[in-house]
């Protein structure tokens, strides 16, 4: 059993909204928008935002795909993690910052939804984070296999959505909120 944190603050972590990662993805304009009003939100109330940022093979460092869409841009002295894997917390420096920020409770947005953001959910939960997903502030493509089907993006989204909502662990609650109505002054033991 992870142990629950410490902590008794909420941080913003928006993950990989990334020109490569956003261009194909459902309704993306209307998800873009709405992270941006939770970053302007958490800022009004002096919650940190933690920019989370992948590069690999086909997602290069530095190249304009790897950018951070132009509607988005990390104020001076925000915290920024570079990532190679879907979880954010996977060979990262991201649990060491959360403790020094006395975070107990996440609030996560951005791409793509059945990767990055249900890796760095689920790795959020078993370390004990609470978590929040903010329910229209993430967004992924649509996906299509090689025997014709495919799962449509708005489906996984709901779908996270949901599990978001259920899942049920140990001495920490999680659960989702709007971008305009996620609480950030909710501190550990409380839901979002």
């Amino acid at each position: 059993m992870a142990s629950v944190r410490a902590g008794s603050k909420s941080v913003l972590m928006v993950v990989d909204v990334q020109v490569g990662v956003v261009a194909e993805a459902w309704q993306a304009p209307r998800v873009v928008a709405n992270v941006a009003r939770a970053v302007e939100r958490a800022r009004a109330r002096h919650v940190p935002v933690i920019w989370v940022q992948h590069a690999d093979e086909e997602l290069v460092h530095g190249s304009p795909e790897w950018q951070w869409v132009p509607e988005l841009v990390p104020a001076e002295g925000e915290l920024r993690v570079h990532k190679h894997f879907n979880s954010a917390f996977e060979q990262t420096g991201l649990d060491h910052e959360l403790e020094r920020l006395d975070a107990a409770r996440i609030v996560l947005a951005g791409a793509a939804t059945n990767w990055c953001i249900r890796a760095t959910a689920y790795a959020a939960l078993e370390r004990g984070y609470e978590l929040t997903l903010v329910s229209d502030a993430h967004t992924t493509g649509t996906m299509a296999f090689d025997d014709g089907t495919t799962i449509d993006a708005a489906d996984v989204v709901r779908e996270l959505n949901v599990a978001m909502r259920w899942l049920s662990y140990p001495g920490r609650t999680n659960g989702t909120a709007t971008a305009e109505a996620v609480d950030f002054s909710a501190t550990a033991g409380h839901s979002g």
